[in-house]
């Protein structure tokens, strides 16, 4: 299954691992990978993870506190954040 990113997702996922790179050379590309690994499932298994609003649904980030939140599409994956976890929940929702 294809996916696709809101482009304000797509900027988060390049200016979180821009953040983590300047912590730690290399962490960057750990988390980036780890996002994509995320997607990945989402693709795969995409009625697998809990519903947090209308048709949102949201994949857990392994070793990094970020959720992908996605719907499913009829072919595809749209991923509409890539968010923090500790930040405020409802940002997101003007993105639908």
């Amino acid at each position: 299954m294809k996916y696709s990113f809101h482009p304000e997702a797509e900027k988060e996922l390049v200016e979180a691992v821009d953040y983590f790179e300047e912590i730690e050379r290399g962490l960057g590309y750990d988390f980036a990978l780890e996002v994509y690994l995320a997607v990945e499932r989402t693709t795969a298994f995409p009625k697998a993870w809990p519903i947090l609003e209308g048709n949102i649904r949201r994949c857990l980030v392994s070793r990094f506190p970020y959720g992908i939140l996605y719907s499913e599409e009829k072919e595809s994956i749209f991923i509409v954040a890539v968010m923090h976890l500790h930040r405020d929940p409802e940002y997101w929702s003007d993105r639908l």
